[in-house]
């Protein structure tokens, strides 16, 4: 059969709509009808470059990785979700055997088949095969486009909470106010972070992140003539501390810093902004290679980690924060499109604007045959 219609990149800037087989599932897999999904940057990324690092896309692939749908047909063996079940879908499959899964951390697993990457198709269709174990049912207080954000913010408790190890009372700065940023964002109140510092060149985005999770904000000054990177980025931290009273020390210091922009200069400044002996996590994909000031970081003794997708436990942690309304997903959410519309919602997602010009921060695309207004 194939009635499975899917949003379909077929190269740098084109895409297509095909009808795809419904896939066949195994005894220990489901079949999802998605419902929901929302545009990631890494899908923006493939679109206009056709490629991230190292990641390229060779051959027609259908987008989407950010969903959730109702259980359509479960394998002979699925015991946990049955059909008609809502659910929130994890789209990376591990290996499972190998030593990053067995240790508890298979989202770096060298065999990962994750949604939407090169070669795996993505979840911008009708279904959607996975393992069991990789969907969640979702509680009656979470709606299915709410199930569609656990992913992004699935993002953001592996960095806040997973990997930063964010304490309550300890104060955090993040620096970038997209998605992630602001999710971030919302991850460390709901933990109960004493202060949340938001970080952006768009003072738009940082007057939504004062309304929405941030204590505090900070747009950089312009670069001066001449100015080098590093330079402008000392310049600049040393301005953020001025005006929001940050110090290296005590109780007025960063504990934890966190980039979600993926640019030179955020990591920077964010280095030269965190504490002595506070933890700084890159969370935000940029570009590959960057200047960063390895003596401050030194001297400093700073933690530096990481943070990539998300691991065991994550998404349940996300699911639990928002269904306790600890964190609140609605805001997020700015535009819906349906699945005819697609593209439009790309175009606007890479713009940062709709036609109306009103901003973007998360678009959304029902599933085909679904309503903008179903499942919100």
């Amino acid at each position: 059969m194939s009635d499975n219609k899917s949003f379909v990149l077929q190269s740098v800037g084109k895409v297509s709509y095909e009808n795809h087989p419904i896939p066949e599932i195994r005894d220990d897999e489901v079949l999802v009808e998605v419902k929901k999904t929302g545009i990631c940057g890494s899908d923006v990324h493939f679109l206009v470059d056709g490629r991230i690092g190292d990641l390229i896309v060779e051959s027609p692939m259908v987008l989407g990785h950010e969903s959730s749908g109702v259980i359509y047909k479960v394998g002979s063996g699925v015991r946990n979700v049955k059909p008609g079940d809502r659910v929130a879908l994890e789209p990376g499959v591990s290996c499972r055997k190998c030593e990053a899964c067995k240790t508890g951390r298979y989202q770096l697993c060298p065999h990962m088949s994750f949604a939407a990457t090169p070669p795996k198709d993505g979840t911008l269709a009708r279904y959607y095969r996975l393992p069991e174990d990789l969907v969640y049912t979702l509680p009656e207080s979470l709606s299915l486009e709410d199930g569609a954000m656990m992913e992004p913010l699935s993002v953001g408790v592996h960095s806040v909470f997973t990997q930063a190890k964010l304490q309550p009372n300890q104060s955090i700065a993040v620096f970038g106010c997209g998605p992630i940023g602001l999710l971030a964002m919302a991850v460390a109140r709901a933990i109960g972070a004493s202060r949340i510092i938001a970080v952006d060149i768009v003072e738009s985005r940082l007057n939504f992140a004062k309304t929405y999770a941030a204590t505090d904000v900070f747009q950089p000054p312009p670069f001066q003539d001449g100015e080098s990177k590093i330079a402008y980025s000392r310049r600049s931290a040393g301005l953020l501390k001025e005006t929001l009273g940050v110090e290296d020390r005590g109780d007025k210091a960063i504990d934890v810093v966190l980039d979600a922009s993926g640019a030179e200069v955020s990591i920077q400044t964010g280095i030269f902004v965190a504490k002595v002996g506070g933890t700084f996590v890159q969370v935000g994909m940029g570009h590959p290679e960057v200047v960063v000031p390895i003596t401050s970081l030194l001297i400093k003794e700073l933690t530096l980690k990481g943070s990539f997708r998300y691991g065991p436990g994550d998404y349940r942690l996300a699911i639990a924060l928002a269904s306790k309304k600890l964190v609140d997903l609605r805001p997020i959410v700015t535009h819906r499109f349906t699945f005819e519309d697609a593209e439009t919602a790309f175009n606007a997602t890479k713009k940062g604007k709709s036609e109306d010009g009103k901003d973007l921060i998360k678009a959304i695309i029902s599933g085909p045959g679904v309503s903008v207004e179903e499942g919100v």
